[in-house]
C-alpha cells in the first residue's frame, strides 16, 4: 500500500498485478469527514481484505486484463465491508 500524492489516493496492488486505487473522497464517504492521509491508510490496514475483496470482484465483473489499473469508489468498498459483515454504514465512521 502507498499513497499517492498525485493523485490524492491510496494505491494498493490488486490481483490481476494491476494498480487499485482509492481517492481520498471516496474515504471521505466510508468515514464521514474529510480524512487526513494517516486516516486513509489506517481505514485501509484494518479493513483490507475488504479492499482486496471488492478489487477482485471488479476485476472479475469488469473482465479487467492482467496489469491494468483501475479505481474503487465508496459504494463499492462498503458492499465489500458489508457482505465481509463489517457492518452498516454507521459504523465505518470514527
Amino acid at each position: 500500500m502507498t499513497w499517492r500524492d498525485d493523485l490524492d489516493a491510496l494505491q494498493f496492488v490488486a490481483k490481476n498485478h494491476g494498480n487499485c486505487l482509492v481517492h481520498r473522497r471516496a474515504f471521505r464517504a466510508l468515514l464521514q469527514k474529510p480524512p487526513l492521509q494517516r486516516d486513509c491508510e489506517a481505514f485501509f490496514q484494518e479493513h483490507r481484505e475488504a479492499f482486496e475483496a471488492a478489487a477482485s470482484a471488479k476485476i472479475d465483473a469488469k473482465t479487467i486484463a492482467d496489469g491494468v489499473n483501475f479505481h474503487l469508489n465508496s459504494r463499492q468498498i462498503r458492499a465489500s465491508l458489508e457482505e465481509m459483515g463489517a457492518g452498516s454504514r454507521s459504523q465505518f465512521v470514527e
